[in-house]
């Protein structure tokens, strides 16, 4: 990697939403450190980058102390975006302790890091932070309905005090902050098992599973596409604010789950089975962003309409079901799968 330009450091960089980030900033010219542990990210996601000479890969855990590879880069970099942290309920929940450090502690060193450098530094945070909402759309002004001892806690809990802490780094004229509470977003790289439910259910379309369906189906979701995602993250990174505060991220069309499960069948053009499984503690009912910020102070707003982004979606996963041998379906039986994919139907 040349030395002689300013650095963008992405945290959790191999990650669904971080490596398609450092694919856009690369695409922009920028030169990119991706930082990430690999532990619920996947290196696959970055193999395209790694041969560029822009891009710089150091797998490590923001959890300790960041290694010398990334420390020897600290005056060079002029932005720092943290995606650091598992984010599907699945994942998040099977290292809870693990979860809230790498939200607390692995925030507060990448913020020393940016103190260090004099980088602007930008934080993901999450819907979740409004928990079960009793407020609807849901504004960057409510302070949610979150269960601090809840199984989701150490996600939640965890991504508001990093919020805390950003803001405190920021009031104390420390380090120049944004933070983003991004809402479901989906598309290309999502693992197989994400556990969340566009990777569920497309992957149990594919596979000629039933699709589950958690509760009566009622509860509201907002899909966001990643390349919108993506988008408004650099467009609030490069964006000056009249004040200090953090914007919503997200997709307004908001559906039930039972919608959701309708136009995989409809894009199917097949009768697909549906199961029914408790609702998970703690599930948020409702969920939609209020985007009025984002559109008024960034002039973003997502424009990929969901079936364009699901048909993109589902030929990448079915391309690594394939690949993977993932997929319990003999050739023949795979011809619906395509025509899903296809948008044939």
């Amino acid at each position: 990697m040349k030395t002689n330009k300013e650095l963008t450091l992405v945290a959790g960089g191999a990650g669904f939403i971080g490596s398609h980030l450092c694919r856009f900033l690369l695409d922009r010219g920028e030169q990119v450190v991706c930082l990430d542990n690999l532990q619920t990210s996947r290196e696959a996601n970055i193999l395209s980058l790694e041969g560029e000479s822009g891009f710089e890969f150091v797998e490590a855990d923001i959890v300790d102390p960041l290694p010398a590879s990334i420390l020897r880069h600290a005056g060079r970099f002029t932005r720092i975006y943290n995606l650091a942290c598992a984010a599907s309920p699945e994942l998040y929940q099977a290292d809870p302790e693990h979860t809230m450090l790498t939200n607390v502690l692995g925030t507060d060193r990448l913020l020393r890091l940016a103190e260090q450098s004099g980088a602007r530094f930008l934080l993901t945070s999450t819907s979740e932070v409004y928990g079960d909402p009793e407020m609807h759309p849901q504004r960057e002004s409510y302070r949610g309905n979150v269960s601090c001892t809840g199984p989701r806690a150490c996600y939640d809990e965890g991504k508001r005090a990093a919020e805390a802490l950003t803001f405190d780094f920021l009031r104390t004229s420390r380090v120049d902050v944004r933070v983003a509470r991004i809402f479901n977003t989906y598309g290309p790289q999502m693992r197989l098992d994400d556990g969340r439910v566009i990777s569920n259910l497309i992957c149990q379309a594919l596979s000629g599973e039933p699709l589950t369906i958690y509760g009566d189906g009622t509860q509201t979701r907002s899909f966001c596409y990643v390349g919108d995602t993506v988008r408004g993250l650099w467009r609030l990174m490069e964006s000056d604010l009249p004040e200090p505060q953090p914007i919503n991220i997200g997709n307004p069309q908001e559906l039930t789950i039972n919608e959701l499960v309708e136009t995989l069948r409809e894009m199917a053009g097949r009768p697909i089975e549906v199961c029914h499984r408790p609702l998970p503690t703690d599930d948020p009912r409702r969920r939609r962003p209020d985007i009025t910020l984002a559109h008024e102070l960034l002039g973003w707003k997502p424009t990929t309409p969901l079936r364009e982004g699901l048909r993109t979606t589902l030929t990448w996963f079915g391309s690594e079901l394939q690949r993977n041998r993932v997929s319990p379906l003999a050739e023949s039986e795979l011809e619906p799968a395509r025509l899903m994919v296809a948008g044939k139907a």
